[in-house]
């Protein structure tokens, strides 16, 4: 109710209830409009406003006529980008989920408003998980699981489209890590919690120890986007006054809003001119589905959802691990020498050099500490795999969470890591095929 409330309607609901500042008891303000657009100062005197923009998409916009014919003229069609978006947060807090400068990475998808079915769908519609519609949050209700394919069917989810890519960023996200018990996987926005261009918006929620934290926004941002960067009619009448003041005065006066200024364009410096064509088409302006993605929020809550403790062999220390699953973890195995032996570390080079020419990220631990701390330290890492060399012809692997083994050739044990990092395979995949190797080391 309060979202729907005018800046007067606040303010004289806040004196009727004398709400006052809750540390000072001090009188609140009367409320003004923020902008949430970060303002910065632009041009060689500074005295020029400029904006910071607040999200990566208005790039691809502009630039759709250029992505439509790259697409071979045929929809629908999508384009991403990630980079940096700015934000003027009241009260930066929170490590990285309340910034004023964050990764956003968002994809859009442009397609036929008449037609927003999704080829694709069919692989994600009998996905089931935590939904929070717009009717359970109006009606006092809670969450509540659904198939997917049901909410779009039902019109709980305004289309196919828009259902696919909340589908595909539930799948996404748990295979980075995410608790699948800790998600909500769809949050509708409220009438009042929509941006204004919205025809239906969600959001996928992360509980942390911060509370559910929205991390992703899949929108239907309709046609309002490439609309606004359509020649309005208002503008075509200035361009027909301008041609006219051009053709008999040869130049004119514009005045450039982002400068705060006039400027002189004469008529060499422009041509204006209307073009008539016949074309026997459906014309219409492409709506478009927008998965948007904080990584900053994402990385966040991946790094409070992949740790944990466990006690040492002795009971009488905590160990902390990450449990970055092997397709996410930024280093994927740790190379030891299991003692100081100049053949052992000769293989464990041997090793590293294979590592490296298959593009797996490794780190390579030669000191005198026990091969149990050593383990330990790189459990703390979330690194997935450790491999230890004791033998000139054979290694050991060891995988982090269940802490097991198994025997490899040294000269197979590159592609193993590679296999099962890349996700072409899984452990239990590759245990069945290597013989297990049991050392009262691995537990410590």
């Amino acid at each position: 109710m309060l979202d729907d409330f005018s800046s007067e309607e606040m303010g004289s609901k806040i004196k009727e209830y004398g709400i006052t500042a809750p540390d000072t008891k001090n009188p609140l303000s009367d409320p003004y409009p923020f902008n949430l657009m970060f303002q910065t100062s632009i041009g060689p005197s500074g005295v020029s406003p400029g904006f910071m923009r607040p999200e990566t998409a208005q790039g691809i916009f502009v630039n759709f006529k250029d992505l439509y014919y790259y697409n071979g003229n045929k929809l629908p069609f999508a384009a991403a980008q990630i980079g940096q978006a700015f934000r003027n947060e009241i009260s930066p807090r929170q490590g990285l989920l309340r910034v004023r400068e964050f990764t956003l990475a968002e994809i859009e998808h442009f397609v036929d408003p008449q037609d927003k079915s999704h080829r694709k769908f069919p692989e994600v519609a009998n996905l089931e998980f935590l939904m929070f519609p717009r009717e359970l949050q109006v009606s006092g209700q809670s969450a509540k699981k659904m198939v997917l394919g049901e909410a779009v069917s039902k019109g709980t989810i305004n289309n196919e489209t828009l259902g696919y890519f909340i589908g595909r960023v539930y799948i996404f996200l748990t295979s980075l890590g995410i608790d699948k018990e800790r998600f909500a996987g769809s949050v509708s926005n409220l009438a009042n919690e929509m941006a204004h261009y919205a025809a239906d918006c969600w959001d996928a929620e992360i509980e942390c120890s911060y509370g559910w934290i929205e991390c992703v926004g899949i929108a239907d941002r309709s046609a309002y986007d490439l609309r606004a960067h359509m020649v309005r009619p208002w503008m075509k009448k200035k361009l027909w006054k301008m041609k006219a003041n051009l053709e008999s005065k040869g130049e004119v006066e514009f005045n450039v809003c982002t400068l705060g200024k006039n400027v002189t364009i004469t008529n060499k410096m422009v041509t204006i001119k209307k073009e008539k064509k016949k074309e026997h088409q459906r014309v219409f302006t492409p709506s478009v589905i927008e998965p948007s993605f904080g990584i900053g929020r994402i990385i966040y809550c991946l790094y409070e959802h992949s740790f944990y403790t466990r006690q040492s062999k002795g009971g009488d220390e905590q160990l902390n691990v990450f449990r970055f699953p092997p397709l996410v973890a930024p280093i994927k195995c740790t190379v030891f020498p299991l003692v100081q032996n100049q053949q052992y570390e000769e293989v464990a080079a041997q090793i590293v050099k294979s590592l490296a020419a298959a593009g797996i990220s490794h780190k390579i631990d030669t000191t005198g500490t026990s091969i149990g701390k050593r383990y330990a330290r790189t459990d703390e890492l979330g690194v997935p795999f450790a491999i230890t060399v004791d033998s000139e012809n054979s290694v050991t692997v060891r995988e982090r969470d269940s802490k097991q083994q198994i025997r490899v050739n040294v000269n197979e044990v590159s592609s193993v890591i590679k296999e099962v990092t890349d996700g072409q395979s899984t452990w239990a995949d590759v245990q069945w095929r290597y013989p297990s190797h049991s050392s009262a080391s691995a537990d410590e």
